[in-house]
């Protein structure tokens, strides 16, 4: 089992677009890993769109990813990549 912390960056946190780019990543990159996040001492499943949604991940939460399974570290830097990615659509620079 890998982790690895990571702070959400996203303005309006994990929503519904970014949680739909992060689910979609993991069932077609890593559909052998478990994915687990831990906020303040809580564990989380993370197997669809709702469930990630619901931990309400604001802009600055940080948390622990957990990844059990085949391709760990690559499924760990990508996920954590992606909880920590600037969505906001569209991209203001």
């Amino acid at each position: 089992m890998k982790e690895k912390s990571f702070t959400v960056k996203n303005r309006a946190g994990i929503h519904c677009r970014p949680s739909s780019v992060i689910i979609n990543t993991i069932k077609q990159d890593f559909p052998f890993c478990k994915f687990e996040i831990d906020l303040d001492g809580s564990t989380h499943e993370i197997n669809g769109m709702l469930a990630l949604i619901s931990l309400g991940l604001a802009q600055n939460t940080t948390g622990v990813l957990r990844v059990k399974g085949d391709e760990e570290e690559q499924a760990i830097e990508k996920i954590c990549a992606l909880l920590e990615f600037e969505f906001d659509f569209p991209q203001n620079k």
